[in-house]
């Protein structure tokens, strides 16, 4: 990924991104927004910012001023009291989601919390050397199966299932806090998050839009300038 210069600040030159990277990201925008994107909405946008007009362009709800992180937030809440009733005074942005979701059992608890939301949230991954440890497993197989074929197959096989049940049973956390997980639901499920669907609030659309580039993408929010160029 190239880094380009302007006026003293880093800016994503995005033509250096993998297509199928960029491809998921707008894929997890029509999701989260509830809009479709077609060849002619995208054949001319050329930078970022042209981007997010476009997506402000194409949500037709309502504008209301409301916060949707503050909705997912109070949304989140309930759904915690809800699985286990918790003192609303103790449920707090800066909450650790470790001591609200224990190792133990914390797949069966997010579990739960997401049914009760009716979202995905996306929270839980595996240890990162547990997936480097099959990731690179894979590749030392896919080199033997050139040579000692069902050998090298077998390995790929064993090392793909690894990787899979690995993110099936993974239990890391993403983020640390209920404010985090708060912002976090906000940007991939927007408008389930919105108390009245039929409304947004375009002021923060842009900023959605930057934050799940910038996860996705594990690039500065702050280099997803305007000016960041597709092409």
């Amino acid at each position: 990924m190239k880094v380009s210069l302007k006026n003293n600040a880093p800016v994503v030159n995005l033509s250096n991104i993998d297509p199928e990277d960029v491809g998921d990201v707008l894929l997890k925008i029509e999701r989260s927004f509830n809009i479709r994107f077609i060849d002619e909405d995208l054949t001319h946008i050329k930078t970022f910012g042209a981007l997010c007009d476009l997506v402000v362009d194409k949500v037709k709800q309502v504008q209301s001023d409301s916060c949707t992180t503050q909705q997912a937030f109070y949304k989140l809440r309930s759904a915690i009291n809800a699985k286990k009733p918790i003192e609303r005074c103790d449920l707090k942005p800066q909450t650790k989601l470790c001591e609200l979701f224990p190792r133990d059992n914390r797949i069966e608890v997010v579990a739960d919390v997401e049914n009760e939301m009716g979202l995905h949230m996306n929270l839980l991954r595996p240890k990162p050397g547990i997936v480097w440890a099959f990731a690179i497993s894979l590749l030392v197989f896919i080199s033997l199966s050139f040579v000692y074929g069902v050998i090298g197959y077998i390995g790929m096989v064993i090392s793909v299932a690894g990787l899979i049940l690995a993110g099936k049973f993974g239990r890391e956390l993403k983020v640390k806090t209920l404010g985090d997980l708060a912002e976090k639901i906000a940007r991939e499920h927007y408008l389930k998050c919105r108390r009245d669907a039929s409304s947004v609030n375009r002021a923060e659309i842009a900023g959605k839009v930057k934050a799940l580039f910038a996860d996705y993408l594990s690039v500065e929010p702050s280099s997803l300038r305007k000016e960041a160029r597709f092409a």
